[in-house]
């Protein structure tokens, strides 16, 4: 894939979170998506806890095949500390290159991270759709900002998670009697379509098969990594 660069990496915590306030004007929270679906990704980056040493893949799969098409993957030492908030200056660097590996250019990015739900409305899933000016949605497994009651039991069942009286994403039950996750659109979606399609991509899993794909990619990446230096 080719796109132009967003901005610089080199900043500090301040100048991050300026940055974040001004890209996060600039998300768009309308559907557009490319019709119909065809392709779909799911990104995840995986680093030992307290390690420099990041791998970050990108999976394609067909859509509502849900086959696997193509895997991209890249792998670098970060410099960018743990700041809560601010973790896509952390991630982004390494994601990004292995996107810039991927022939396919996908219809829908699904992220292992927050959308919109951010205390500035702009997580990873925000800050890479509008690096790679396309559709993306944040498939949280935990909460980092707002509230919400849970969802029924059911697979599929759904609850608005708001902060502050917004609207700013939805808790779905991914898979029945399972903890639910908190999707938030990301970039070009709305709040109940980045749900939906969420749930069109998951199968037997509590993840989306995308996202648990790619994840998986990381951890294997991580793992050999780690027996080769033994």
């Amino acid at each position: 894939m080719n796109f132009p660069d967003l901005h610089p990496w080199d900043l500090t915590y301040s100048a991050a979170i300026a940055l974040q306030k001004d890209l996060a004007t600039r998300v768009e929270l309308r559907n557009r998506l490319r019709r119909p679906l065809s392709h779909v990704a799911g990104v995840d980056v995986s680093y030992r806890k307290h390690g420099d040493q990041f791998f970050a893949a990108v999976v394609v799969l067909s859509f509502p095949q849900l086959e696997p098409v193509e895997v991209a993957d890249f792998s670098a030492r970060v410099s960018f500390p743990y700041i809560p908030g601010l973790l896509s200056f952390r991630e982004l660097p390494v994601l990004l290159q292995a996107f810039r590996r991927l022939r396919t250019v996908p219809d829908l990015v699904l992220v292992d991270g927050q959308g919109i739900a951010h205390p500035r409305r702009f997580g990873l899933a925000s800050h890479l759709g509008l690096w790679l000016d396309l559709p993306t949605i944040g498939c949280a497994k935990s909460r980092l900002t707002g509230t919400a009651q849970m969802p029924g039991e059911d697979k599929g069942a759904t609850s608005p998670l708001s902060d502050k009286g917004e609207r700013i994403g939805t808790l779905l039950r991914s898979r029945a009697r399972v903890k639910p996750l908190y999707i938030s659109p990301g970039h070009r979606l709305d709040i109940p379509t980045a749900a939906r399609l969420t749930l069109d991509c998951t199968g037997r899993y509590r993840m989306p098969e995308p996202t648990r794909l790619a994840h998986l990619e990381t951890n294997r990446l991580r793992r050999e990594a780690e027996a080769g230096q033994v």
